[in-house]
Formats: structure tokens, sequence, C-alpha cells
């Protein structure tokens, strides 16, 4: 359409409404009374609800603690696991990205480093009761190329959205000197319709196209870097 079309359309609108401005009251509209002000708000209504809709959390249907594990710390411990710390609880949305916002993605930690996002009350140990019975997928990167699917996991395990969401214990993102890896811990390793379930969702949610292995607890503690793969998706 030109631009004399334009102004004519325009034109003919303003003839059909000759109030152009729908916040302006024609003069038949009810008269205002001495000292109200025309589009007026009672503060305190307006106040009240600014307020709820900026302070009211949104909790989460589980609480998540963040751990980290100091690779500093790791050469002096004769231990596995006793140089991780958890650092956070969090239950709400809020908390959540005050903390993701305020710490180092993967990229930016020590070749050596582990950060876990485990569910509250469940420590990143095979020995937890919890995990005792489980396993884990693990998904690899190159160096510097987790970050994102680390936060979409991150995403994933605090918004529930695993259809199997109970067999959920937490992730792992361990940085070393050639790669990055994740893993997806789970509580019943010999759940394998639930684990097979959980490894091709997790698959689509990083839109990740290799293949990837679940390994058993129970086969890690014997058997070390040997343990192979019970599950594949």
């Amino acid at each position: 359409m030109g631009l004399e079309e334009n102004l004519k359309s325009m034109s003919i609108n303003e003839e059909e409404n000759p109030n152009p401005n729908p916040n302006v009251k024609d003069e038949e509209d009810e008269e205002l009374e001495e000292g109200e002000i025309a589009g007026e708000e009672d503060d305190t209504t307006s106040s009240a609800l600014k307020k709820e809709v900026v302070e009211q959390p949104h909790p989460l249907e589980h609480s998540w603690t963040f751990w980290f594990d100091n690779p500093q710390a790791k050469s002096k411990q004769a231990t596995w696991g006793s140089s991780m710390r958890p650092i956070y609880t969090f239950s709400t949305i809020e908390q959540f990205w005050s903390l993701y916002n305020n710490i180092h993605n993967p990229s930016k930690l020590a070749v050596g480093a582990d950060f876990h996002c485990f569910k509250h009350k469940i420590e990143p140990k095979w020995e937890d009761p919890v995990c005792a019975n489980g396993g884990k997928w693990t998904v690899t990167f190159q160096k510097g190329k987790s970050d994102t699917p680390w936060l979409y996991t991150l995403l994933a395990l605090i918004g529930e959205q695993f259809e199997y969401g109970d067999e959920i214990c937490g992730a792992v993102v361990s940085v070393r000197g050639k790669q990055e890896r994740i893993a997806l811990w789970t509580k019943n390793a010999a759940n394998e319709s639930a684990q097979t379930s959980i490894g091709k969702q997790w698959k689509e949610l990083l839109d990740y196209n290799e293949t990837i292995g679940f390994i058993f607890h129970e086969d890690a503690k014997k058997l070390d870097r040997g343990a192979k793969n019970r599950y594949t998706v």
C-alpha cells in the first residue's frame, strides 16, 4: 500500500472514530468527582500487586544441593569424596538463577573439578543409600563445549522433565584434561525400562547424537575403568 493510500485510510478511520484516543473519555462519560484525577489508581492496591508479582517465589517440587569437589584438595586427600563439599541448597526458581548466575560455567573450572547438583539429602557418592543400587548415564564433550548441555541438564532436573523423575538422583559435570563429561545418576540400575527411558529423554533434551552408555555403580566399584555399559541408547 502506497503512502497516499495510507493517508486516506488514516483519514477514514478518524472520521469513523472522532475520539481516536481511547484513554480520553467523551463528554457524556461520567464526570469526575471533585479532586479526582483521571486514570489514578489506588496506590495501596497497585503497590500490593507489584510486591506480590516481584516477591512471590516459585517453589520447585524438590530441593536441590550444589556440591563441589575441589581438584586442589583432592591431591591432599586419601579417601575419594572427602574433598567434596556442599555449597548451597535451593528450593525455588529464583534461588536457582541467583546461584547459577554467580558460579562458574564448566568451561571456567579447573581441570580435575567435579560440580554436582543432587536432590537434597542425597550425597553424590556410591555409598549413599539412595545411590548404592543405581548407576549413571554419561555424555562427553570437547573442552569448553559442555556449558549449554550442563544448563539444559540442570533445567531438566529441577523442572521435573523426566518421565521417571523419581529415579533421578542428580547430575555431575567433570572437567578433565582433554574433555568434559556430564553424568546423570539414577537410583535403581536394574530397572532397565526406566533407565533407557531416562537415557533417551536426556539425549533428546541435549540434542545429542552419539550413542551413550549406562554403567552400574556396583560394576564401577569392582572394576573401576574396566566397567562395561549395561545399557546403551
